[in-house]
């Protein structure tokens, strides 16, 4: 193979991986790119799980044998059984010599895993090459061929060290993207997940319920007494009351299948479902309130729920959900409630999330009494119908930079 021939695969190898959109997108480029640049019929990349001592396969590319999947969930190998990762080049590479790849064929006469593989397979050759990043192993390239092909050579397998060192750093740079994707939609003070990795799990949710008719439900918390701690105890204090009642909401919400547990920002809290009843979602509101009151110098959670699965009135965007949620958190905190306030069992709460924008102001209900239920308001044997999932879904409100509720101290 001529010399621009290999400079054209690494070209491809590396647009390839480039333009992955998702880790699997990416493992089948980096496959693919390489199988094609080593004239190979097949190939396999694999990471090494250290805390597992197992070299599991991400991609399988190619021509695959019977039994083999592309994207397998469990197809692992113990690192034993494959010693030149752990021990072998472990040692040349702290000496200061180079990962180089191997050939390895059927007709081996030692019996290594990856000859008993080759044979099992019916594959004639195959070319190994270490992937390392940060100085140390991270997994391997795998690239093989047909018993009827020839054999790699001393300098393919050159080749295919070049090819796995393209490979190691498209690598690292999708686990930087990967890295900062998670920052991204994580709350760094409390580890759960933030207000936009929210919006966007919530749009996904009115989407599905207008598929199906899934019910969605939106929990709303404020924890309480956080100023007081600040304010007396000193903000690493109150920081450490954030952590720990993220860490009970994060609890609770294990109650729930599927259960998103969010910050919002400052000391607002959100639980976000799709499945679970609305009574299964109030009954953990309810063990939330209980275990929020025994934490340590807090003061308790306002809580307030909304869920589809109540008589809240047409649906038309995520942004109403929140509104109701919102607005029932509110009627809490104004009542000092220690139990939650759910949308459409409380004959204030609809009102108030759909009232002018201007009455919806938090500075002006938040220290407010409870609104009185009009007649209107108060529920009837015949709740206001939900709005039934259809093929053509009504008109959606235009969708905000940021799904929420005027900002106030």
């Amino acid at each position: 193979m001529g010399e621009d021939v290999r400079l054209r695969a690494v070209v491809a190898l590396a647009q390839g991986m480039a333009a992955a959109h998702t880790p699997r997108e990416f493992w089948r480029a980096a496959a693919l790119g390489s199988c094609e640049g080593l004239d190979g019929t097949f190939a396999a990349l694999s990471v090494w799980q250290r805390d597992h001592g197992r070299l599991k396969v991400l991609v399988n590319a190619g021509d695959r044998a019977v039994g083999e999947e592309e994207f397998p969930d469990s197809e692992t190998y113990p690192v034993h059984q494959f010693p030149e990762i752990t021990e072998f080049l472990h040692e040349q590479w702290a000496g200061g010599g180079e990962p180089d790849a191997w050939v390895e064929t059927a007709d081996d006469r030692v019996p290594t895993g990856r000859v008993t593989g080759l044979r099992r397979r019916g594959r004639g050759c195959c070319v190994v090459a270490p992937i390392v990043l940060h100085g140390r192993a991270w997994g391997e390239l795998y690239v093989a061929r047909p018993p009827q092909v020839k054999p790699f050579t001393r300098a393919d397998a050159d080749f295919a060290t070049v090819l796995a060192a393209v490979v190691a750093a498209g690598v690292a740079q999708a686990e930087r993207l990967e890295e900062v994707r998670k920052l991204a939609f994580t709350d760094p003070l409390t580890g759960l997940a933030n207000r936009r990795a929210v919006d966007a799990r919530l749009d996904e949710a009115i989407e599905r319920y207008r598929a199906d008719g899934s019910v969605v439900s939106l929990m709303v918390c404020d924890l309480n007494g956080l100023k007081r701690v600040n304010d007396t105890h000193g903000h690493a204090v109150g920081d450490r009351l954030l952590e720990r009642f993220g860490s009970v909401l994060s609890r609770c919400g294990a109650m729930l299948p599927g259960a998103l547990a969010a910050r919002l920002g400052g000391d607002e809290f959100c639980l976000l479902t799709v499945g679970p009843a609305a009574d299964a979602v109030v009954a953990v509101a309810e063990e939330l309130c209980v275990r929020a009151a025994e934490l340590e110098l807090g003061e308790g959670v306002a809580c307030g729920v909304a869920s589809t699965g109540d008589p809240i009135g047409p649906l038309r965007s995520a942004r109403r959900l929140f509104r109701l949620a919102d607005a029932a958190q509110y009627q809490a905190k104004a009542a000092r409630s220690s139990k939650p306030v759910v949308a459409g069992r409380d004959g204030t709460v609809v009102r108030l999330a759909d009232a002018p924008p201007g009455a919806r102001d938090r500075r002006r209900f938040r220290d407010a009494p409870p609104l009185e239920p009009t007649p209107a308001d108060r529920p009837t044997a015949e709740p206001t119908p939900l709005e039934p999932p259809s093929a053509t879904p009504p008109p959606v409100d235009p969708p905000p930079s940021s799904v929420g509720r005027p900002q106030g101290p």
